[in-house]
């Protein structure tokens, strides 16, 4: 299982890079394991100011559909709009090409609370 030592993790499979004070997240590769093949990817809370946990978008695979939750408070900047036309990038490339979201975060003090690459790969067994 590959899980990056440089990002950040989530308890909801979710992983994030961040670039100053801005955050670009996605699904981990264990995550979109899970769900199998992706075929939509909604985020319709782009421009909008969310808390942390709150949903941000939905995964739809084959056989079910799963809420995104943030990882940490911040607004909504960018959607990668590649997933609009190829929703299975998110399987291909989970890590790369297939992010899903760039937030402005607004309380730093919340990467934190993030997992390390070491206590992700604990809770993934």
């Amino acid at each position: 299982m590959n899980v990056p030592n440089e990002l950040k993790y989530t308890k909801d499979h979710e992983w994030i890079s961040i670039d100053g004070d801005v955050a670009t997240i996605g699904i981990t590769e264990f995550a979109q394991g899970e769900l199998g093949d992706i075929v939509y990817v909604e985020v319709e809370t782009v421009d909008e100011e969310l808390d942390s946990e709150e949903v941000f978008g939905t995964v739809e695979a084959v056989k079910t559909v799963s809420d995104l939750f943030m990882p940490m408070a911040g607004e909504l900047i960018e959607f990668n709009e590649l997933l609009e036309t190829n929703p299975e990038k998110v399987n291909e490339d989970p890590y790369g090409d297939g992010w899903m979201i760039k937030v402005k975060i607004s309380n730093p003090s919340e990467i934190e609370e993030l997992l390390s690459a070491s206590q992700y790969s604990e809770l993934i067994g």
